[in-house]
């Protein structure tokens, strides 16, 4: 992608994304993940429907009427985007579609939290850790993730989720938001979840396309294993290969639900030819 239509595409999905955040993600992004508590701002005159317990009495007193304190929310929250970016795309039709959602998704959120003024960061990770982006304020700094979020090329095809959440619980020491964008087609990644979600409010969105789920009955054939780059002849028309691959698919998605409502993180899953608007509005909703 030349930078001319790496520019172009960055800017339509800035404006999209951007249109999205402010008019439904910023409230309800901002009632749903609250700061630190209040911090007192200034004094006011006594309004009636004021909570008596704000009054203060020393300004009361100088002044011979009521003062009231006024509190603000003490916001400073920081939000972690953490991406898939391997090669672990299984049978879908629609890979490049797949990873534009991803892009929005993830441009939607970090729009969200800029315009609540919080600072926003980015781990793209295969079986490693591909990049990390220090979490940073501003719209500038949005850019950049959606330019990487669309352009990285990484250096391995492979999957390794739990070394992602190692990776944060090491790199992260105050809690953060974070969203983790994956098709979760892995396993043995529990664990670091669980611990990751002890000090992070942790959110899997699970992005995905109907074709995984099932093998079509299309005979012999030649399919290149995303993750080892092996070629592999494939019998679909066989009932027991479809079975298999069946099991193989729930068995993660299974895994995925089980792991992150255990470790108390809340999960999405989001089809690509489904609206991920109204996905992330129900869970902000359900969870706000």
């Amino acid at each position: 992608m030349d930078t001319k239509e790496l520019l172009k595409k960055v800017r339509k999905i800035e404006i999209k994304t951007r249109r999205l955040s402010d008019h439904i993600f910023g409230g309800e992004y901002h009632s749903t993940f609250k700061g630190r508590g209040m911090t007192f701002s200034e004094v006011r005159q006594y309004q009636f429907g004021d909570d008596v317990r704000n009054i203060d009495w020393n300004v009361t007193a100088r002044y011979n009427e009521p003062y009231v304190k006024v509190f603000e929310e003490e916001r400073e929250l920081t939000m972690m985007l953490m991406a898939d970016v391997s090669g672990s795309k299984f049978f879908g039709t629609k890979n490049q579609f797949k990873d534009e959602i991803v892009t929005e998704i993830a441009a939607t959120l970090a729009f969200s939290a800029t315009q609540n003024n919080d600072k926003i960061g980015l781990i793209l990770f295969s079986d490693e850790i591909e990049l990390y982006i220090p979490p940073k304020k501003g719209r500038s700094h949005v850019l950049r993730i959606i330019r990487e979020l669309l352009e990285f090329q990484p250096k391995s095809k492979k999957t390794n989720v739990a070394e992602a959440f190692k990776f944060l619980s090491n790199v992260m020491k105050k809690k953060a938001i974070v969203f983790v964008l994956s098709d979760f087609i892995a396993d043995d990644y529990k664990q670091n979840l669980k611990i990751a979600a002890g000090r992070h409010d942790i959110t899997g969105i699970r992005v995905y396309d109907k074709h995984e789920e099932t093998i079509p009955n299309i005979g012999m054939v030649q399919m290149e294993d995303e993750e080892t780059g092996e070629l592999l002849l494939v019998n679909t028309a066989s009932k027991i290969v479809r079975s298999n691959y069946g099991k193989f698919y729930k068995e993660k998605v299974d895994y995925f639900k089980d792991s992150f409502t255990k470790s108390g993180a809340g999960s999405i899953d989001c089809r690509v030819d489904e609206s991920y608007v109204k996905k992330l509005l129900g869970y902000f909703k359900r969870r706000g």
